[in-house]
């Protein structure tokens, strides 16, 4: 009597075994990554948010609308004069003098005197940190002869590093029919002033200037409210709004925010900053491969080594969600064949980057060394083993 009660058990505590040993499971089983949030819906015309080194975009709206540009045109003329001072055309000790017409220049000044002689030091802090339109064209007459002529290399400038939906009508921003560009075109100039400009970037976050008497701040007030800030340009008129571009480091990872059209100072400082905080919570930029790095290694034939090794030519990072690095795989594909010679540079494979989401991009892998062809004796025995092969 006791057997058949003993058998109807067993299937009972197998079964609860087993949905023990399931939850065990679910229990110590990695947790799913959370999905990533949407980015944050802003007061303003148009917006973007992009890593500086890889340059990614992490959020945009209407990022190549047609915009005005007011005072972000002076990052343009700051980097010309810039340009100028690194290549030992000038230096900030050079004498200006004020013209008449760069002393009645309207709006945001520094206060130079037609007449006086004031240095390309000051004007240039004039223009960065006070937001100067008289400094703008004492600088750009100064160095182009006139203000048109200086017009002239903004928009060569501009056609240089693409950006394709700007057009300068003066060195200011004064409101001009002509006068026009983008946040992506906004984001360009920022990066190249970062990276082309690193001596001199540190201009952008001065919170004041003195000259003649007067002490202005820097209308960007996020370099009071938050730290990682570092620069680096507003922009006011009453057709462009409140503008603003910013930029922050954390954690070693710079971010540039740009938004444009907003009805105050405040709603700018603050939709910047939701901007930044929302990069920095979600994202993180990493370094997946350093210049010369020696990423992979292919056979060669009819060479004087066997080997060569496959690296990049520059550093390579990434912007990914935080979570999408644990998932972060290379696949590398290598030519089936590759002969002697090669020069330095050439290329014979790729490093496919995939993360859950998929493919997320192409590195090509070129030869870190040159390899000469070998004689006539190796070339045919590797003739031969090819043909065998």
């Amino acid at each position: 009597m006791l057997k058949p009660c003993f058998v109807s058990v067993i299937p009972r505590m197998v079964a609860c075994f087993v949905l023990l040993l399931a939850l065990m499971a679910s229990a110590i089983s990695p947790l799913q990554a959370a999905p990533l949030p949407a980015p944050p819906q802003l007061s303003a015309e148009s917006y973007l948010l992009i890593d500086h080194v890889s340059g990614r975009v992490l959020a945009e709206h209407n990022a190549d609308l047609r915009i005005e540009p007011a005072s972000l045109t002076k990052m343009m003329t700051a980097y010309i004069v810039i340009d100028e001072l690194m290549k030992g055309a000038s230096d900030f000790d050079e004498p200006v003098i004020i013209s008449d017409f760069a002393q009645s220049m309207p709006g945001s000044r520094m206060f130079v005197e037609e007449g006086t002689v004031v240095t390309v030091g000051d004007l240039l802090r004039g223009l960065i940190v006070q937001s100067g339109n008289d400094s703008s064209v004492a600088l750009a007459e100064h160095f182009a002869g006139s203000e048109q002529g200086f017009v002239d290399l903004m928009n060569s400038k501009a056609e240089e590093l693409g950006m394709v939906g700007t057009r300068y009508a003066n060195s200011s921003g004064l409101p001009h029919p002509d006068h026009y560009t983008t946040a992506r075109d906004l984001s360009i100039i920022a990066r190249a002033t970062i990276a082309d400009h690193p001596d001199y970037y540190p201009m952008y976050s001065e919170r004041e200037y003195e000259f003649n008497g007067i002490k202005q701040r820097n209308r960007n007030t996020l370099l009071w409210r938050d730290d990682s800030v570092d620069g680096i340009k507003t922009g006011h008129t009453e057709a462009a709004g409140y503008c603003l571009v910013a930029s922050a480091v954390r954690d070693n990872m710079r971010l540039i925010s740009i938004v444009t059209g907003t009805a105050s100072d405040k709603t700018r400082i603050a939709e910047s900053q939701r901007l930044l905080n929302y990069g920095y919570r979600f994202f993180r930029t990493e370094k997946v491969y350093s210049a010369g790095e020696v990423i992979s290694a292919a056979r060669i034939w009819m060479g004087q080594q066997e080997e060569i090794e496959l690296g990049v030519a520059e550093d390579l990072y990434l912007t990914l969600p935080r979570s999408e690095f644990d998932a972060l795989k290379s696949e590398i594909q290598i030519a089936d064949y590759i002969k002697a010679p090669i020069d330095i540079g050439d290329e014979y494979g790729r490093s496919v980057l995939k993360t859950s989401e998929g493919v997320i991009g192409e590195v090509p892998l070129l030869a870190l060394q040159r390899v000469e062809q070998g004689g006539i004796f190796l070339r045919m025995k590797h003739s031969i083993m090819r043909y065998f092969d």
